[in-house]
């Protein structure tokens, strides 16, 4: 079954800005909780095949899963490739495009996210047999939250300071203007804004290019 995901972000910048919005949400959800907590290494690879990594990986797993990222190739666009290591768990993280934006950073696209039983440098190792290479290295600290219905991630980003990604994954194509309208209008009660798809292009264009400066440090920048 196809995994569409809406994801909408917000720039924080500061600290107080982050517990605002926590403090936010859990005064306007009685139930709102922290599900988990997790320190993040993302390695972001451009270049490459993506029919060839998925020949690469088909031994890594499961037919079902290979059947899922099967139909995204055959779905999607604008292929993100990425290997994350999750406080000690390793996964494949590729995504693809919906509406025309990049997979990188558009708001609506199809997700595969699995783990594999191998470290992360060995992962590397495979992604970059097919004809990727490294765009950037990222490193982050996560606490993911569930609000209304939606998962909010709020992180502490090196280069970027906080970030917050209110999302929402549905099984229905046609689903999702209706979902982008609903993390939409709970940003609006939560009185945080939408990062303009442009500006988010820049920052992450500035990070690629200096990302040896920020990865593992909590060094920030602003880009307008």
């Amino acid at each position: 079954m196809a995994q569409y995901e809406v994801e909408i972000k917000s720039l924080l910048g500061e600290a107080e800005h982050a517990a605002a919005l926590k403090e936010k949400m859990c005064e306007l959800d009685g139930a709102c909780t922290i599900v988990s907590s997790n320190n993040q290494l993302n390695h972001y690879f451009e270049g490459g095949n993506i029919h060839a990594l998925l020949d690469k990986v088909t031994v890594l797993f499961a037919p079902d899963h290979i059947a899922k990222l099967t139909h995204m190739i055959e779905e999607g666009s604008d292929f993100s490739v990425r290997t994350r290591q999750k406080d000690d768990a390793v996964l494949l993280v590729v995504k693809a495009s919906l509406d025309g934006g990049t997979s990188s950073n558009t708001v609506t696209r199809l997700e595969f996210e699995e783990s594999v039983s191998i470290t992360l440098d060995e992962l590397d190792a495979i992604v970059q047999e097919a004809g990727y290479t490294y765009q950037a290295k990222w490193s982050r600290e996560r606490e993911e939250y569930q609000y209304k219905g939606i998962t909010v991630c709020i992180d502490k980003n090196a280069g970027y300071g906080y970030l917050a990604e209110f999302e929402k994954v549905v099984e229905d194509k046609e689903s999702l203007a209706d979902t982008r309208a609903e993390l939409e209008a709970l940003m609006v009660e939560l009185e945080v804004t939408e990062l303009p798809q442009d500006r988010l292009a820049r920052m992450f264009d500035f990070y690629n290019k200096n990302w040896a400066m920020y990865y593992g440090t909590n060094k920030t920048f602003s880009i307008e």
